[in-house]
């Protein structure tokens, strides 16, 4: 379990390494393909390996099992939007800070962006690891793992995303990498906590799994779609989105 918790963070830690290695920031049209195909990571994910379990979860209600997925995809999606209003930080490509007003440092509100990212990512991976835990789910080890690389293969290029343009602002090599590696920290942290309380509400386990796919879309939709999309209109983007779609949902069939 801890190797699944590990996983994506080492994935933010290897990309933003690549701040060591990379003379200049990263190409625009480079950064919107790998957005895209991290996009396409997380909407695979929020499918195959959240929503469709937690379906499964509740398929003794019948037709109505639907029901607490959907209750536990609005959930999880209001609560990335309060923290959305309440956290302050800068998206990539922007100019105005978002949530509460602060004094905040540039670099500090991006880097917040992206560990706000980050905290639905290691919510899902959470509790599908906890879904192996136990026999009445029908998690597998197999698809906890597919969980786990997905997430970590999109983390890397989200690392470079985030330490380079660190570097760009002004900031040392190495403190660049720091402040990359940092924001990948918060999604172990949330997978822990998530993890601590499916032990003790297992029941809620429909509940957790489609809050956690109602967090990951809501970033989705959010941030990662109108990063990919703005500018000069590129279909390099979508083509991105499409692989790491495809990357993900083979992952989850194969492996689950």
């Amino acid at each position: 379990m801890l190797n699944g918790l590990l996983l994506p963070f080492l994935g933010t830690t290897a990309g933003s390494a690549c701040v060591f290695f990379m003379k200049a920031k990263l190409n625009e049209n480079i950064e919107k393909i790998l957005t895209g195909f991290a996009a396409g990571v997380m909407v695979a994910a929020s499918i195959w390996s959240l929503l469709i379990p937690a379906m499964g979860e509740s398929s003794a209600m019948g037709r109505l099992a639907f029901l607490p997925a959907a209750a536990g995809y609005v959930l999880g999606t209001l609560f990335l939007l309060v923290l959305d209003e309440i956290i302050p930080h800068l998206h990539r490509f922007s100019d105005t800070p978002e949530g509460r007003k602060s004094s905040l440092a540039r670099t500090t509100m991006m880097v917040l962006a992206v560990a706000l990212h980050n905290i639905p990512e290691g919510m899902a991976t959470g509790i599908v690891l906890a879904g192996t835990l136990s026999t009445e789910t029908g998690i597998t080890a197999g698809s906890a793992m597919a969980m786990s690389l997905g997430i970590a293969i999109q983390n890397f290029p989200e690392g470079a995303i985030i330490s380079m343009p660190l570097k760009a602002e002004g900031e040392s090599k190495g403190k660049a990498f720091l402040l990359g590696t940092l924001s990948g920290a918060v999604e172990p942290l949330a997978g822990v906590i998530t993890i601590l309380l499916a032990e003790h509400i297992l029941p809620a386990m429909p509940y957790l799994l489609s809050f956690a796919a109602g967090a990951m879309m809501y970033v989705v939709v959010e941030e990662l779609i109108p990063e990919m999309s703005q500018g000069i209109h590129s279909n390099k983007a979508t083509i991105a989105f499409m692989s790491g779609f495809v990357l993900m949902m083979a992952g989850d069939t194969a492996l689950g």
